[in-house]
């Protein structure tokens, strides 16, 4: 089909909604059609409701767009067929299989099924091929639930496939997660100014469960995540175990090989970029790139002890979470040949 694709956004206003609003926008193969954020809100023009919380100015079309009630019949009468979800956990566990009973194909940034055998963790670059799981959910008779990865294992598993094929045994990571992860409004400005928090709640356990079904390897994993004040982009450091002698020389071509087979609107011409500036990366570039926000950068590589270790950056809001989702949305249209 050569139309848009007609489609919603639930839970709008948050700062991954933001997200999603600006992405499709001007989206080549998406007509952002409805929008829905909480019921006191229900009415309101989007420009006017909203905290804006992004880096630049919000696009005027969004500006007029009246927040609707989260309402199948009025979602189907609208002629919508892909639904983004920026909800809650808690939300989205009750919503989200509704939506997909109800025939939408649904996109999620929520962890609520992210652990069902039957619902893919997708990133594309690293392995559509679970998108047919979808099948599993019953479609095309019914709708699905695809769910984008936790933000700092999306960075992780970006970097970590195309050295799959060295024999990953062990993963040591620690992030340095940016406030905007913690949502809107999140952390009190008390708790995180001048400070940073070495826990976040079930994040850890995330990045262990979720990177060995993404990438299908066992490595042993070893996990510390800490929130710092900082705004967008999570910095993440890791060391890895390999069964193969690898060279840094090796991991770098690894990187600048990695392509994705399909051409989405979405997906950078090269997902992964390293640079050898002994300062690069760091989360002011959070939004470099094009499409903004969607390239992951690499740096500070090098080999100790017969280990690789290296910094890496993730847009935490865009890649990491909405702009990964709609992404998935462009890989599930282009392999299941809806374009």
């Amino acid at each position: 089909m050569d139309k848009k694709f007609k489609v919603a956004v639930i839970g709008a206003t948050g700062a991954v909604g933001q997200v999603f609003m600006w992405m499709l926008s001007d989206h080549p193969w998406f007509e952002l059609s409805y929008v829905t954020a909480s019921a006191a809100r229900v009415g309101q023009k989007y420009g006017s409701t909203v905290h804006w919380v992004m880096p630049f100015e919000m696009p005027d079309v969004l500006k007029n767009m009246e927040v609707r009630e989260f309402n199948f019949s009025e979602m189907k009468k609208e002629g919508v067929q892909i639904v983004f979800s920026a909800l809650p956990a808690a939300v989205a566990k009750e919503a989200e299989p509704q939506l997909r009973s109800n025939g939408f194909y649904v996109f999620s940034n929520a962890a609520a099924m992210r652990y069902d055998k039957d619902v893919p963790i997708l990133i594309p670059e690293t392995n559509s091929e679970q998108l047919d799981l979808v099948r599993e959910q019953g479609y095309p008779q019914t709708g699905f639930v695809v769910t984008n990865a936790n933000c700092v294992t999306t960075g992780l598993a970006m970097a970590l496939s195309p050295l799959r094929k060295f024999g990953i045994k062990t993963i040591t990571i620690n992030s340095y997660q940016s406030v905007s992860g913690a949502g809107y409004p999140g952390l009190s400005s008390f708790d995180i100014t001048d400070n940073c928090i070495p826990y976040i709640g079930g994040e850890e356990e995330k990045i262990e469960k979720e990177i060995k079904k993404i990438l299908s390897i066992d490595p042993d994993v070893y996990a510390y995540t800490v929130r710092v004040p900082v705004m967008f982009g999570h910095l993440e450091t890791v060391w890895l175990d390999f069964e193969q002698n690898v060279e840094p020389e090796d991991v770098i071509k690894a990187w600048a090989d990695f392509r994705e087979a399909a051409e989405l609107p979405s997906t950078p011409e090269q997902p992964v970029v390293y640079s050898d500036e002994p300062t690069f990366p760091q989360p002011k570039y959070a939004f470099w790139g094009n499409p903004k926000g969607m390239v992951v950068y690499t740096g500070r590589l090098k080999k100790k002890n017969g280990r690789i270790g290296f910094v890496l950056l993730v847009n935490n809001i865009v890649k990491g979470a909405a702009g990964g989702s709609i992404q998935n949305a462009e890989a599930f249209v282009t392999r299941f040949g809806l374009r």
